[in-house]
């Protein structure tokens, strides 16, 4: 996970990102970078041309397009169904390669341990969204927002409990309980080992606190890092909002 070490920025301060190129490695976010973000992970809408466009992008980087996102891998797919390519889900914990084959981690045990303590609690505070993804937990407090401090508390409770097998990591109106072991910079990285990856320049396009270290990832590597929306980042290019993002998508096909 990002630790913090490189320089951050306001991401209002930075410049557009290139134009995409036939030699980059594109990784993409999916809430608030793909999809507007909604007060609830299961109200998100795709929009209608999202399916196609990545299968197009896909097409013209002979295949060098993951998505990478917080949501589990089964729930991607459905979601962006019919596109067929590389995606990583639950920070990392699994992935589907290009070829189509699945990789995934194990349930840490420490997480079976405290999910029913995390349910209970969501169980008994109206507005609070435990969203379970099997290899991780994410409470959304989006329709609670006073109750922010008690869901970061719970989780990082848990995290300190966990002897470091598990790591808190705040985002946009939620905190997520995820294996230290994953992470989207790490996830990116063992996409880049891979054909149709390997030897290309990386791009990654995010939103979020969790985006951060595929950001760092990407700017070690010499690749290209977009943050989408305002906050503080080591990125080092800037779009503001979804439909900049699929915009910018859309010229890159145009080339």
């Amino acid at each position: 996970m990002y630790d913090g070490v490189i320089t951050e920025k306001p991401a209002m301060r930075l410049g557009a990102p290139p134009t995409l190129h036939r030699d980059h490695a594109l990784f993409l976010d999916f809430d608030g970078t793909l999809v507007e973000i909604a007060a609830s992970p299961q109200l998100v809408q795709v929009p209608a041309k999202l399916p196609g466009l990545l299968g197009e992008l896909a097409d013209q980087l002979e295949g060098a397009v993951a998505v990478v996102s917080g949501r589990p891998l089964a729930e991607l797919t459905r979601m962006l169904a019919p596109f067929a390519g590389a995606m990583a889900g639950q920070h990392g914990i699994e992935r589907r390669r290009s070829d189509g084959s699945t990789i995934r981690g194990a349930t840490r045990p420490e997480l079976e341990q405290i999910r029913p303590e995390i349910a209970g609690f969501a169980a008994r505070h109206d507005g609070v969204i435990l969203e379970d993804k099997g290899g991780s937990l994410a409470l959304h407090y989006r329709q609670a927002p006073p109750l922010e401090a008690e869901c970061c508390t719970l989780l990082r409770r848990a995290a300190c409990a966990s002897g470091g097998a598990l790591e808190a990591v705040p985002g946009k109106m939620v905190i997520e309980l995820v294996p230290r072991s994953g992470g989207k910079g790490r996830a990116i990285t063992e996409f880049l080992a891979e054909a149709p990856f390997h030897g290309r320049v990386p791009m990654f396009i995010g939103d979020d606190t969790t985006d951060e270290d595929g950001f760092a990832a990407v700017n070690r590597l010499g690749g290209i890092s977009v943050r989408v929306g305002d906050g503080v980042t080591i990125a080092r290019h800037y779009l503001t909002t979804v439909d900049d993002v699929l915009s910018w998508l859309a010229r890159g096909l145009a080339r």
